[in-house]
This record gives C-alpha cells, structure tokens and sequence, in this order.
C-alpha cells in the first residue's frame, strides 16, 4: 500500500490507521435537523471516547464545509481519545443549506480553491481561499447528490472534487440519497478525472440490492454500508445479509462500514441511542460471524486504509 491518511493530528501511514469507522459525525449544524444538532466538544468527545472502547480506532468526520464543522475541536478530541479522526471537506447535497448559502452559488473554480485550501493548508468555514494555517486539515473530499437527482450545485460541486482531486491526491465520498443515482455519480466524478476505486458511495445499503452493489464494486467503487440501527427501514438482519453477499461473490474487498449516526437523539452523550458504539458492540460481530473474521477485518481495516490513502 502506498500514500499517506491525512488525519486532524497529522499525516500517518496507512498500516496505522487500524479498524475504522467511515462514516460518522462528530459535529454538524443542518436546517434538515431542528434540534439535533451535535454542537457540543464535551459530548461528541465522549461519543469518539466510546467509539474508540467499541473496538474503531479512527473514524471518518463526514461533515463538509457549512455545517457546523469544527476542525480545531476535532483535533483536541482526536488527542484526548486517542482515536484518529479524518476531516472531510466540500459540499453537502442542498437540502442541508440555506437557500441563499454561498456554497450553492458558488462557480467550480472557487469551491475547488477552499477544498484545496482545507486539505492542503488549514481547514477554515467559508469560500476566502486564505486558509487558518493554526488549524488542522481535511483528509476527504465529499459532495452530496439529491434522490435520484444532480443538480447544478452538486454538478458544481463535483467539478470541484475533480479539480481538488487531480491537485492533491484526496480521497473521495459521494452522499447518495437512498442510495440512488450510484452509477450516474461516478460516471459523471470520472468525467472529470476521479477513478472510481477513489470513491466510496454513502449509503448505497438504502437500496439493498446485491446484484446493483456488485456492478458499483466490478467498477472499483467503494460500497459505503452505513445503516447499522435505522430499524424503521429493515432490521440490521437485512444489511448483514447483504455485506455476506457481496463478500460470497468476491467483493469484499469493495466494502466499507460505518454508522452515520448523525444526530444529537441517537448519541448516548447527548441522551439519545444507540450511540457510536453500537457499530463496534452490537452489529460488528453479527458481521464477524456471518462472513468470518478475515472478512469482517478486511472490511473495517484494509478497505478503509486503503481508501483514505492519497494517490
């Protein structure tokens, strides 16, 4: 394995990374989310404290620009838990924005400039392509689709990705709603440069379909299997069905976990459930006995290592 893993406390080689969580949110402000917003270091420092208990020692901090991100807190949590936390920038689809955020207008040229700026500078909110040389860097690149929908904003938005992409080497992570528009997301990421085996698609377990997640898999992409405890949609028996699927017919090496909890009533720290040790606790060893433990350790250790690493 070559490259590096940019995390909020500095760059690591990729053996180091050890069992991660590809998808959380430690902090995150969303109009989509009226009182549930993870604004609080002492709580979400207790949430990573006990992800890292769980079993993960790092995890990815889905949170792009605009809501809520706070890299310095990151940082502080990351040294005070030991866990390693890589911080992601771009944008989100725009649902999670005001309408007349300047995220959503902005042209590809200027959002690629902030992503850059985060990844290789110093994370600060905002578009100003001076960057806060005092704070920490993102170590992800993410843009964020509607359901079955690209509009120009997100076109935009992965424009910029590409730009970044091909200037850094970052990693990419594309939101898709209800795992929806999959293969059009990395036909049009690839349109401008990003190779599909640099890409995880979030959420692509909203649409349990093996046989679909095995074309994504056959093209390179990252499977992003984060549906761990959404019980009103199907019991976590259905999403561990699926990943025994996808490793029987040889693409296990395509798939990521986590948890994408994502809100104040479902961490413990903030007096919700199930809290980020869920993952680790409650449904890691269900997969661990469906699939066998080299499986289940390929999954939360190689497949992320090897995503996250900078081409």
């Amino acid at each position: 394995m070559i490259g590096r893993i940019r995390t909020v406390t500095g760059d690591i080689d990729p053996a180091e990374l050890g069992p991660a969580d590809y998808h959380e949110h430690l902090f995150q402000v969303s109009p989509l989310l009226p009182g549930d917003d993870l604004d609080d270091e002492e709580a979400s420092g207790a949430e990573a404290a006990s992800l890292l208990r769980s079993g993960f020692t790092a995890m990815v901090d889905a949170t792009p620009l605009g809501l809520g991100r706070r890299p310095e807190a990151l940082a502080r949590i990351s040294r005070a838990t030991g866990l390693r936390v890589v911080m992601t920038t771009g944008v989100h689809r725009r649902e999670h924005y005001a309408t007349d955020s300047p995220l959503l207008g902005a042209d590809a040229g200027t959002l690629a400039a902030a992503f850059v700026r985060d990844l290789e500078h110093g994370a600060r909110e905002g578009l100003d392509p001076e960057p806060d040389r005092s704070a920490p860097c993102a170590g992800l690149l993410k843009a964020g689709l509607g359901y079955w929908r690209i509009d120009a904003a997100a076109a935009r938005c992965i424009e910029a990705v590409g730009v970044a992409h091909a200037a850094t080497g970052a990693p990419v992570m594309v939101h898709l709603e209800h795992g929806s528009a999959a293969h059009e997301a990395l036909d049009l990421l690839g349109s401008h440069g990003v190779a599909a085996d640099a890409v995880a698609l979030a959420h692509v377990d909203r649409n349990p379909d093996a046989g679909l997640l095995g074309e994504l898999a056959a093209r390179g992409a990252y499977l992003g299997v984060d549906g761990p405890a959404r019980h009103r949609e199907w019991p976590d028996s259905v999403i561990v069905g699926l990943i025994d699927d996808l490793v029987r017919a040889g693409h296990g090496d395509r798939v990521l976990l986590g948890g994408d909890v994502a809100r104040a009533s479902r961490y413990r720290a903030y007096g919700g459930l199930p809290g980020l040790a869920y993952l680790g606790e409650r449904f890691l060893p269900r997969v661990v006995a469906a699939v066998g433990a080299e499986a289940a350790a390929g999954i939360t250790t190689a497949n992320p290592a090897r995503w996250l690493s900078w081409r």
